[in-house]
């Protein structure tokens, strides 16, 4: 089959030319990137802000309600481990003539042993005296029948005696291993709460410190409560020790024992021996210098300077201050003169 010509008559086209390849690849890429960059900022994290200092002392604040009571349960313990050693003492002192009227009564036994040595019981009376068996009383009244009227009236004195030696020694043996267990206790306690206190100290910022001083209070205020608010509110600015009773530093019930120490009026250092050492005020009725505590286990306490404000203790980090009671959960107020 024959070839067709060409067709002259046919429009004229240019040839194409071909759009600069590598200048489009780079744009391409310039636009890929930008894309890949915007979607990567959108898909990073945002580095969050540093906590403010308010943050920061709320977050204390909430862990601190958590530690107080081991606190004030370190103050109690200690407060009986005080009135118990007094206790061993005053025992020991007691002792000391029992233990030597009680020698005493053995060498007039001795006497009627070697009185009774060639014919009497003297092996009766030594096991009468030695023996400490509650189910021995039977035998001993036997042994005594035995005896003479006048010896018998000897030997029932010294197992008097020794009884009684032997019952105060045990209440001061009693004492002493309660005592061995709370200083265990305490041992304890004071070693967590010492790491508590590092750690919660490693989070104050200084800028924390807020300390402002007590108002002035008018009204009629009875002279004791006057001189603990007088000296309580001496101590703003003074700084949260757990466990410090004054003169430079203070926990919450540490503060108001010095208080009204100054008053002539003492105090336990724990605040649940101080809402019974004081009598019951309702709120309507409370006034300047009752002692005002927060939650139901009492675990924190300040001293009221009333319109609703106190001074206290509040926590390590922070100094001793006036604050409104409405911050935490009030339990209830006790006048303690």
């Amino acid at each position: 089959m024959a070839t067709m010509p060409p067709d002259r008559h046919a429009p004229s086209h240019p040839p194409l030319r071909p759009i600069g390849t590598r200048r489009v690849v780079r744009r391409l890429l310039t636009l890929v990137a930008a894309v890949a960059v915007g979607a990567g900022l959108l898909a990073a994290p945002a580095h969050a802000a540093p906590p403010s200092v308010d943050e920061i002392d709320a977050q204390i604040d909430k862990q601190w309600e958590q530690l107080e009571p081991t606190i004030e349960s370190y103050n109690k313990v200690r407060a009986q481990l005080k009135v118990n050693q007094k206790k061993s003492a005053d025992l020991e002192k007691k002792m000391v003539p029992l233990e030597l009227e009680s020698a005493l009564a053995m060498n007039k036994v001795g006497d009627i042993a070697a009185h009774y040595y060639m014919s009497g019981p003297s092996q009766e009376i030594g096991a009468l005296l030695v023996s400490t068996k509650p189910g021995t009383l039977a035998e001993q009244l036997v042994i005594l029948d035995r005896l003479a009227q006048q010896q018998r009236k000897q030997v029932e004195s010294v197992l008097a005696i020794r009884d009684k030696y032997n019952a105060q020694k045990q209440k001061l043996d009693t004492l002493i291993a309660a005592q061995i267990k709370q200083r265990d206790e305490l041992a304890a306690k004071k070693k967590h709460i010492d790491a508590e206190m590092t750690r919660l100290k490693g989070m104050l910022p200084k800028s924390s410190v807020r300390v402002d001083g007590c108002p002035k209070i008018d009204g009629v205020i009875a002279a004791a409560a006057q001189t603990a608010i007088r000296t309580a509110c001496s101590k703003v600015g003074s700084w949260y020790v757990w466990g410090a009773t004054g003169p430079n530093t203070f926990d919450c019930s540490g503060l108001t024992q010095f208080a009204y120490k100054a008053a002539g009026i003492y105090l336990t250092h724990f605040t649940g021996a101080q809402w019974n050492e004081g009598k019951a005020v309702s709120r309507a009725e409370a006034r300047p210098g009752d002692l005002v505590f927060f939650y139901s286990d009492l675990h924190h306490v300040g001293l009221y300077l009333g319109n609703g404000l106190m001074v206290h203790a509040p926590r390590t980090g922070q100094p001793v201050q006036v604050a409104q009671i409405s911050y935490q959960p009030v339990a209830g107020f006790r006048r303690p003169y």
